[in-house]
């Protein structure tokens, strides 16, 4: 599938909630949470007053001018924080777009991006079930702390 990659706009900020709430890892079986998580303060920092911090970046994936993929970075304490020179990595692709290459792009497309801004390494977090740790493995992500339900991983840039 052809999708194009380019820096979010400001106008565009405003899609980043769709893709946090797409970002949260669902278990099978189980219920997504109600889109009232997104205002719980510990959800809310990767996007609250996205783009007014000088570390925030953000690059999206487009089919047919539609934005179907954000991969987001900024400095914060979260739950995959390594230090405060890192930024921690966060990223989704709506559903029926998944499987396709998108992310693989965006995330590959990110971190040559981060390295041309000088950052040594980026970090996330990922559920131990969730699929996409295979996704980060392949890009050279290594497990940089291990948590009983999650990773915490970093990959030097």
């Amino acid at each position: 599938m052809s999708h194009f990659i380019r820096e979010i706009r400001p106008d565009e900020y405003p899609v980043l909630e769709e893709f946090l709430y797409q970002a949260i890892f669902v278990p099978k079986g189980v219920d997504a949470p109600p889109r009232t998580i997104l205002r719980h303060p510990q959800v809310a920092m990767y996007i609250d007053r996205f783009g007014e911090r000088p570390d925030d970046t953000c690059l999206i994936a487009l089919v047919d001018h539609q934005i179907v993929g954000a991969v987001w970075t900024r400095i914060m304490r979260d739950y995959g924080h390594v230090d405060d020179e890192t930024p921690s990595l966060s990223m989704s692709v709506l559903t029926q777009y998944r499987g396709r290459g998108i992310g693989t792009s965006l995330l590959r497309t990110m971190l040559a991006h981060l390295k041309d801004k000088g950052y040594q390494q980026v970090s996330l977090s990922v559920q131990k079930e969730n699929d996409a740790c295979k996704l980060y493995q392949n890009a050279g992500f290594t497990v940089h702390t291990e948590h009983p339900d999650y990773y915490v991983m970093v990959r030097q840039l």
